[in-house]
């Protein structure tokens, strides 16, 4: 053996053991990044890195490689620290074979291709509202694209769009092996999803949410359809996306009263689930979104990791919607969909938390008074799909963060209306 060859298998064995000693770094980060984000600390703590500098040049058996030492830990050090900030950058849906990632990327949606599968036909669904560069910068990273834009707003979650997205699915010869993407909000989420759902008895679906409200809601949980007979989401499925890109960057385009109409939502998870959320809402700066929409992410995520289908748990969720898709009904498009559930939850709190509720909706501009009676109310009420057996399971939330479920009848319904409605 020459020289040379030495002195490459001696690489080869440095290298070999460096690997598993990079491995097993590894996953001592991975433990370090768990405490930290449990703890609220920041992924860089600089003192610490500096110290930590100066101890490891230390081992050396003796300076001649100092230099590049150096570089070396820095270098790990940064590996490490990317590594932490991934981490926290992804999330995961664990449902089993029907788990996902939440991806959460600035930017990301510029680079959609390398987190999602568009090597082959791909129906790409938007809406007008939405700003055409989303669907565009999307549909330029597809192999084989179908870009469609329905009309934006409620009145296009109906059958009559649904069987339009079924057509051209039909009409492009969209195999199972295809796919659909939602880019834009609730309404074009849930209808590409539903398409996705149901053709061919369901294909791959992905969602890129492009508005706040749903970025933190429905986005992510599998729930799809379709308003029939005026009646909201009458007519759907459970569909469990592939996976959710999350792009904080796109809310720059939206308009400031559609941040606050997701904050209500952000503020409806808060309330029943997560205190430190909901002080961080009574607080948070527009540099702060990102930490509410994960924040939000991971109240629902662990909802729905334990109840799927909405068996149970999962109605927490609803907290605010039973009187707020009766408020919708009747205000609808005079007041937004999280302006309700906003609404909507304000019956269903105690005093204490109603005005902590209050004061948090004033901040981002939120109604704070609900504009119709108990008696126009309670027939839509009385309609929702969530009355049954004679009542309505309702949440209530008594003290911020701690819910409970009550089965109210007819009359409690009204009683609840009238201590939180202003006459």
């Amino acid at each position: 053996m020459t020289d040379l060859e030495k002195a490459r298998a001696e690489i080869d064995a440095c290298d070999r053991e460096m690997a598993a000693l990079f491995a097993r770094r590894m996953a001592a980060v991975e433990e370090v990044a768990d405490y930290k984000e449990a703890a609220g600390l920041p992924v860089l703590d600089r003192a610490r890195e500096d110290a930590l500098l100066e101890k490891n040049v230390g081992y050396l058996p003796d300076m001649t490689y100092e230099r590049e030492y150096r570089a070396f830990l820095r270098a790990e050090m940064a590996i490490s620290r990317g590594y932490q900030s991934r981490r926290r950058d992804k999330l995961y849906v664990d449902l089993g074979d029907k788990g996902y990632p939440i991806l959460l990327q600035s930017g990301g949606i510029y680079h959609a291709k390398e987190y999602l599968n568009l090597n082959r036909r791909v129906l790409i669904v938007t809406d007008d509202g939405v700003p055409s560069q989303y669907a565009r910068t999307v549909e330029a990273q597809c192999a084989t694209p179908t870009r469609v834009c329905i009309p934006a707003g409620e009145q296009s979650k109906q059958l009559a769009t649904y069987e339009k997205l079924l057509t051209i699915l039909l009409e492009r010869g969209f195999t199972r092996s295809d796919c659909v993407v939602a880019v834009g909000g609730g309404v074009v989420g849930d209808l590409a999803g539903f398409a996705a759902a149901t053709y061919l008895r369901g294909i791959d679906f992905y969602n890129i949410p492009t508005t706040l409200l749903s970025q933190v809601d429905s986005s992510v949980g599998g729930k799809t359809g379709v308003d029939f007979r005026e009646v909201k989401n009458q007519v759907g499925a459970f569909w469990q996306p592939k996976a959710v890109l999350i792009d904080p960057d796109t809310l720059s385009t939206l308009a400031p009263r559609q941040v606050s109409n997701g904050m209500a939502e952000v503020i409806k998870m808060a309330a029943t689930s997560d205190p430190a959320l909901f002080s961080l809402a009574e607080t948070a700066s527009r540099a702060d979104i990102p930490a509410l929409i994960r924040g939000a992410l991971l109240v629902k995520k662990s909802v729905v990791e334990q109840d799927a289908e909405e068996a149970g748990l999962r109605r927490v969720l609803n907290f605010g919607h039973t009187v707020g898709h009766a408020i919708e009904s009747l205000a609808a498009p005079r007041l937004l969909h999280g302006e309700c559930v906003a609404l909507g939850m304000l019956p269903f709190s105690s005093p204490a938390v109603r005005e902590r509720l209050k004061a948090v909706y004033a901040r981002y501009g939120l109604p704070c008074e609900i504009p119709f009676s108990p008696e126009q109310l309670m027939p839509l009420i009385l309609h929702d799909k969530k009355n049954a057996d004679g009542g309505i399971t309702c949440v209530t939330v008594e003290e911020i963060g701690k819910f409970s479920f009550r089965k109210v009848t007819p009359d409690e319904m009204l009683a609840f209306l009238k201590g939180g409605v202003s006459q």
